[in-house]
């Protein structure tokens, strides 16, 4: 779970997005501190969502059919964004940003992006259900190591172009990195694919 957890981290850190572009933004425009506090935003914007996502999921953690479902829904969501992030490595240059508090830009751009909500409803909440029949503490350390690496590897991100200028995104670097991320994030859908289908044939063995 924790090794998942890392994974999981790491690739919705780098993979390219509104918010990993609105970083890098912020650090090349405005320094340092406006791209760390960009990449805080998750900190302030997921609780509610995590909250509502495991609300919901809770109601159904003795039904494996129902968990089976949201399991394969978060496979292919998964799966897609690795494949979109193998093609796609490197994130779109924004022309425009607005000045202001970067780290209330960043909150409204998570705030406003799918994918937070994609994720703990069909991935992180169903994984944390499941981490929970473990114990506290398993929960806990998912969640630990699941922001350390969200949020530090966008901090890693926003020195790097910060020190380096740009010849880091021009060394492809990055794209290399975030392309093996992309193939790791395929298999692990294809890992939770997996999982979904023989919880679908446990509540079916229970009728």
């Amino acid at each position: 779970m924790i090794l998942i957890a890392l994974i999981l981290g790491l690739s919705a850190g780098l993979s390219p997005g509104p918010l990993l572009t609105l970083v890098v933004t912020e650090t090349l425009r405005y320094g340092l501190g406006a791209g760390i506090k960009t990449a805080l935003a998750p900190l302030i914007t997921d609780l509610p969502i995590i909250l509502l996502s495991l609300f919901v999921l809770t109601r159904f953690a003795s039904s494996p059919g129902i968990l089976g479902i949201l399991s394969l829904c978060g496979a292919i969501v998964v799966f897609s964004i690795g494949l979109q992030t193998v093609r796609k490595p490197t994130p779109e240059e924004v022309n425009k940003a607005n000045p202001g508090l970067p780290i209330v830009k960043g909150s409204v751009v998570n705030l406003l992006n799918p994918h937070p909500y994609l994720f703990w409803f069909t991935v992180g909440g169903p994984l944390v259900v499941e981490a929970s029949k473990s114990g506290k503490a398993v929960v806990v350390g998912f969640f630990v190591v699941f922001y350390t690496c969200l949020v530090g590897s966008k901090v890693l991100l926003a020195l790097s172009v910060y020190k380096t200028r740009g010849l880091f995104m021009r060394r492809n670097l990055y794209s290399i990195v975030v392309r093996l991320l992309g193939c790791v994030l395929c298999i692990l859908g294809i890992i939770l694919f997996i999982d979904g289908i023989r919880s679908l044939k446990g509540a079916t063995n229970l009728f």
